[in-house]
């Protein structure tokens, strides 16, 4: 029971380690710069700026479907498969569309321009510039699947409709953390305003 008990004990604090380890890293990560322009109870108003990504669009639907499919397609990327064998930083957030077919979009460091990129070893990776945009946004915490995507979509619509603010149908969700990071993840769905 003892031998159990440290052990148990030893696992526990490498896993606390490796969590606090990842926590920290996430605050080297370059983002996504926004500006907020007004808060409200449920969700906020941004402005994005012109921004460049790598995408790739998937025939599957849905988060659970598409998101592992695309993540380890666009990571491949960055951690080495193109034709320069470069690996180019991780950014934050990854972003998915929720449209009928779902792309999945890594920001490009700000220190690269289009032409800086090596050509992707895979078809189907495109690099895609988001024009500046206004946004709402509204976040949760925890693990994101297809059921709480919908549920805060729906509280975003209901949110905008009550305060009058028209929106598109172009929805985002954006995942902050690593699939194997614990604490403190932080989601957000976004729709860009008209």
């Amino acid at each position: 029971m003892k031998i159990l008990l440290i052990l148990l004990a030893i696992i526990l604090t490498a896993f606390t380690t490796v969590q606090l380890y990842l926590i920290k890293g996430q605050r080297n990560i370059e983002r996504y710069p926004y500006v907020v322009n007004k808060k409200y109870k449920q969700f906020e108003i941004r402005t994005y700026e012109t921004t460049l990504f790598t995408s790739v669009k998937l025939s599957t639907k849905g988060y659970k479907n598409s998101s592992s499919k695309g993540f380890s397609i666009l990571a491949g990327y960055i951690f080495g498969n193109n034709e320069r064998s470069e690996k180019i930083a991780m950014t934050s957030p990854v972003s998915m569309s929720l449209d009928d077919s779902m792309t999945m979009m890594f920001m490009v460091p700000k220190k690269f321009n289009k032409d800086m990129l090596p050509k992707p070893n895979q078809s189907g990776i495109e690099f895609k510039e988001e024009p500046a945009k206004t946004v709402a946004a509204i976040g949760f915490d925890g693990w994101a699947n297809d059921a709480k995507i919908e549920k805060y979509k729906q509280q975003l619509k209901a949110a905008l409709d009550a305060e009058g603010i028209k929106y598109s149908n172009r929805f985002y969700f954006f995942g902050y953390n690593a699939p194997f990071e614990v604490f403190s993840r932080k989601n957000e769905i976004i729709v860009e305003l008209q």
